[in-house]
C-alpha cells in the first residue's frame, strides 16, 4: 500500500505541476525562475526539484520511468482505495492522465510525456 500511494503521489506531483509550469510559461515566465521560486517555497516536489530540471525542461523525456508502468501502479492504488471505500477522486484524475499519455505516446515512453499532454492542451512548451 505505501508503494502504490508513493507512486500515486510522484505521478500526481508531474500531473499538478505539468499544469503548473505550462500556465506559467504561457503568462511569460521562464521556467527556470518559476521552479526556482516554486522549489524556495511550499509548492516544491519530486517533479519540480528532479523530474523537470532533468528531463522536462532539457527535453529529454528519460527521467527513467515508464509511463506504462506508472499507468498501471495508479490503477492498482486507485482500485484498492476503492475497494476499501476509500474516495480517490483526484487519483481517477491522475490515472485519466496516464490514460491519455500512454495512449498518445505509448506504455514504454517516460512518464515525464504527462508534460507533453499538458505542453500540448495548453499551446507552449516547457523549455530551458
Amino acid at each position: 500500500m505505501a508503494k502504490l500511494g508513493n507512486n500515486l503521489l510522484a505521478a500526481a506531483a508531474m500531473v499538478v505541476s505539468s499544469e503548473a509550469l505550462a500556465m506559467g510559461v504561457k503568462a511569460g515566465l521562464d521556467p527556470k525562475v518559476m521552479l526556482d521560486i516554486i522549489n524556495a517555497g511550499s509548492g516544491r516536489n519530486s517533479a519540480t526539484q528532479d523530474k523537470f530540471p532533468r528531463a522536462i525542461l532539457p527535453r529529454t523525456f528519460d527521467f527513467g520511468f515508464t509511463t506504462g508502468l506508472s499507468y498501471k501502479d495508479v490503477g492498482l492504488c486507485v482500485d484498492e482505495a476503492e475497494a476499501m471505500g476509500v474516495p480517490m477522486v483526484a487519483g481517477a484524475a491522475v490515472r485519466q492522465m496516464l490514460a491519455i499519455t500512454n495512449a498518445k505516446f505509448g506504455p514504454t515512453s517516460d512518464f515525464t510525456s504527462i508534460a507533453r499532454v499538458v505542453e500540448e492542451w495548453a499551446g507552449v512548451e516547457i523549455k530551458s
